[in-house]
């Protein structure tokens, strides 16, 4: 045996290493005996792999025994990749290509300066220069089994691609592209917030928050309508990433002291995407906000809104009126644009004469003359849309009533034989009336001139990969006037590797639709309560009740859709 030993032993000198062998290593643990060792050993002397995956391949050793072993091997830790999330922002930072190429994939910082990078081979030294050198950072490594790895680089990439962001500088003669992925813009701060972006392109977030922290910066993204975090930024890169993005906005990256507001427009996959900017001073730095704007070039019909039969009849019959106003009511991002642009689509006819003003412009429609308001160049909704109303146009979407003077013009307009589509951010469609009042709009104008008025939200739809059945309690159904039926069983949210652990994937939208008619009509110069009662007696579904539509579908669940509607009827 001790020859046995001593053959082993020379053997690992004769293959150059230099730290503790890992065949001794093997031998000291118990996981190998001698004589096997020695036969695997003669294996790779003829060139048949390398010694760790002989004895994996021989089924003398589990792949997990081998990456702990090549772990206290190098002098590195092991890594359990199943219990950890690597941090998308870390992992956009190196390509997929390179991460499957090499067997890396960055997990997360480990200090300010620092990466920390799960590997499998911790032995490839031309690998962890090259990491270096591509990260632009300083970078540590934890060693992994290689199976597990795999299965991390495939989890991580499967959604995100960090593709090729251009960011687009007009100047007075012609547009220019600067793109942050060529090799002169390769600095840490720049790569991160290109990094930062793209996995927040991919998840289809409407803003991100980059909130400064005592010794970190917490980036955080609104998706599907609830804030998640994405990633950190180590406090030394703080004013490397802020000015970064200040730079972008077009904004004084001297000035700390007060806020400031910018915009951007980027390429990404081809597709171009506008972005608002607002910093913010706090204690720990400036603190910044991102509006992801996407232009998208298409859009959805309406029989693709997803409105019950009765929504969906009522809101046709508004938009078929040859005048009057369309009010989409809502919080931000609650959709109200796409149902406008829905309309604006079934209107789209060779007979007639359409033109938008808006802020930005959302979506691209052809035979559609739209007009981008500009605050800075002196264009303003209420300017802007008194020269469009020269145009005599027939259908006129209104981005947003912002002011008193631009909710006069256009209440003005849809009683002088204009079809006004227009959105308003108030709760519920009764109270629309009382904010266009306070606007100082004339009640009779009111009550002549708006023909329907939609509240709309977006609530997330479960994952149907891991979505539960269940019998609600009695606790769960009391706040929706329901009580239990031991035949009836609704969905839940559980949480899988594919919704991010949420439950959800995806949102779907729920609407009240008020018809201005009759009753409704009479009641105008009356409460907010009275309003909405009325509607309700003429058979207004509410956004509760329209949530419950999906519920029973099991699109959504009870939680969701309390959490979106709130207890507060009215």
């Amino acid at each position: 045996m001790d020859g046995d030993l001593s053959n082993v032993l020379r053997l690992q000198v004769a293959q150059g290493v230099r730290r503790r062998p890992l065949g001794a290593l093997l031998l000291a643990q118990g996981l190998v005996s001698a004589a096997q060792l020695e036969s695997a050993l003669l294996e790779v002397e003829h060139g048949n792999d390398r010694l760790g995956e002989v004895l994996v391949q021989a089924g003398l050793l589990t792949r997990r025994q081998l990456a702990v072993a090549l772990a206290e091997q190098a002098g590195l830790p092991f890594l359990e990749l199943l219990g950890v999330e690597p941090d998308p922002a870390v992992t956009n930072l190196l390509s997929e290509q390179y991460a499957r190429r090499t067997h890396a994939l960055p997990v997360r910082f480990a200090d300010d300066q620092t990466i920390l990078v799960a590997v499998a081979d911790p032995t490839d030294v031309m690998t962890s220069d090259d990491l270096r050198l591509s990260l632009g950072l300083q970078v540590e490594f934890a060693v992994v089994e290689r199976d597990e790895l795999v299965a991390a680089i495939n989890r991580a990439y499967s959604r995100h691609d960090a593709g090729r962001i251009e960011v687009f500088q007009p100047s007075p003669d012609h547009p220019a592209f600067e793109d942050i992925a060529r090799p002169s813009t390769t600095a840490p701060a720049i790569k991160l917030v290109n990094s930062i972006l793209s996995t927040a392109l991919d998840e289809g977030a409407s803003d991100v928050h980059f909130e400064p922290q005592r010794d970190e910066v917490v980036v955080r993204a609104r998706i599907d309508g609830v804030m998640r975090q994405i990633g950190t930024v180590p406090k030394s890169l703080q004013p490397a990433v802020t000015g970064r993005l200040k730079v972008m906005g077009e904004l004084d990256i001297v000035e700390k002291r007060v806020p400031q507001d910018g915009r951007v427009t980027v390429l990404y996959g081809g597709n171009p995407t506008d972005m608002r900017i607002a910093v913010i001073p706090t204690t720990h730095g400036e603190q910044l906000v991102l509006r992801i704007l996407q232009r998208r070039a298409g859009q959805v019909g309406l029989d693709e809104l997803g409105m019950s039969e009765a929504n969906h009849a009522a809101f046709e019959r508004a938009i078929k009126q040859p005048y009057g106003a369309v009010i989409a009511c809502g919080p931000t991002g609650s959709g109200k644009t796409t149902t406008l642009y829905a309309a604006l689509a079934a209107l789209n006819q060779p007979e007639r004469v359409l033109m938008t003003i808006e802020d930005p412009v959302e979506y691209q429609m052809r035979n559609v003359s739209q007009i981008e308001v500009n605050v800075k160049a002196g264009l303003s909704f209420a300017r802007g849309l008194r020269t469009i109303l020269r145009s005599d146009p027939d259908v006129l979407l209104v981005g947003e009533i912002r002011d008193d003077e631009t909710a006069h013009i256009a209440i003005q307009a849809a009683m002088t034989g204009h079809l006004v589509l227009t959105t308003l951010h108030t709760h519920n469609a009764a109270s629309s009336i009382e904010r266009l009042k306070d606007m100082d709009v004339e009640p009779s104008l009111l009550a002549s001139s708006v023909n329907c008025i939609v509240a709309q939200r977006l609530a997330r739809r479960l994952c149907v990969e891991c979505r539960e059945p269940y019998q609600p309690t009695e606790e769960e159904l009391a706040p929706f006037g329901l009580e239990p039926e031991p035949d009836v069983a609704l969905f839940r949210a559980r949480g899988c590797v594919r919704c991010a652990g949420t439950g959800y994937r995806g949102r779907a939208a729920l609407y009240e639709v008020m018809t201005v008619h009759g009753n409704i009509r009479r009641l105008i110069g009356s409460s907010t309560e009275e309003i909405f009662a009325a509607a309700v007696e003429g058979g207004m579904t509410t956004l509760r009740q329209d949530g419950l539509r999906l519920v029973w579908s099991g699109v959504s669940s009870l939680d969701e859709i309390r959490r979106v509607t709130g207890d507060r009827i009215v």
